[in-house]
């Protein structure tokens, strides 16, 4: 694997450790895309770091109650909005269920400042109470870090987590290969990695003033 991993090399390293996927090889060639696709959807899904931390901002619409989530969207982490004249005061929204929303504002056309937020649906927010100003707010949230294609060689996981998406690679295509024996191997291989990325993040979050004392 070379010093720096693109969607090319790593193609490459999935047909050296599989030992198929040549152009002749036509089944799985054209499958090895696909199964990078996966395996960095397993990523999205089970790895929540602050390699995968973005934040958008934007501006509220008056009258407005749900708002689109960023693409790649996978989970909010928080939600603040302007308050006050000029609108720089940052007030945190909580985070609630739908249902609770609902229940505090049943009637979307009465407004009043944003307090609560929830997932509408897996691709919209609701905010209650419907903003009766245009409030700029923020979003901080986990998001899946642009997928690999021919078009975008490098992201996220092969500058910083390669050896995380390799694993996850060869553990998304060894069940396509039918080489179950196989599975058990690259899934160690793959949590390993898992952990390490993990507890990397764990020592970079915690408060440099603690003084942590080994037991």
């Amino acid at each position: 694997m070379p010093a720096t991993m693109t969607y090319a090399s790593l193609q490459d390293d999935l047909r050296a450790y599989l030992e198929r996927g040549d152009e002749t090889d036509t089944t799985v060639f054209e499958q090895l895309p696909k199964l990078i696709n996966l395996a960095e959807r397993r990523l999205g899904r089970e790895v929540k770091i602050l390699g995968t931390i973005a934040v958008v901002t934007s501006t509220m619409v008056v009258g407005q109650a749900t708002y689109a989530k960023p693409d790649r969207w996978r989970e909010t982490i928080s939600m603040s909005i302007g308050t006050g004249n000029p609108a720089n005061r940052r007030t945190t929204l909580m985070p609630r269920s739908y249902e609770f929303v609902r229940a505090v504002n049943p009637d979307p056309t009465v407004t009043g400042v944003p307090r609560f937020y929830a997932d509408y649906n897996y691709s919209n927010w609701l905010f209650g109470p419907t903003p009766a100003l245009a409030h700029p707010y923020e979003v901080v949230y986990h998001e899946n870090p642009a997928y690999l294609e021919d078009a975008n060689q490098t992201n996220y996981w092969t500058d910083y987590a390669p050896s995380a998406l390799l694993y996850a690679a060869l553990l998304e295509a060894t069940p396509f290969l039918k080489n179950d024996p196989r599975i058990a191997v690259w899934e160690g291989f793959y949590n390993r990695a898992i952990a390490a990325l993990n507890g990397e993040d764990e020592r970079q979050i915690v408060d440099r003033s603690i003084v942590r004392r080994e037991a």
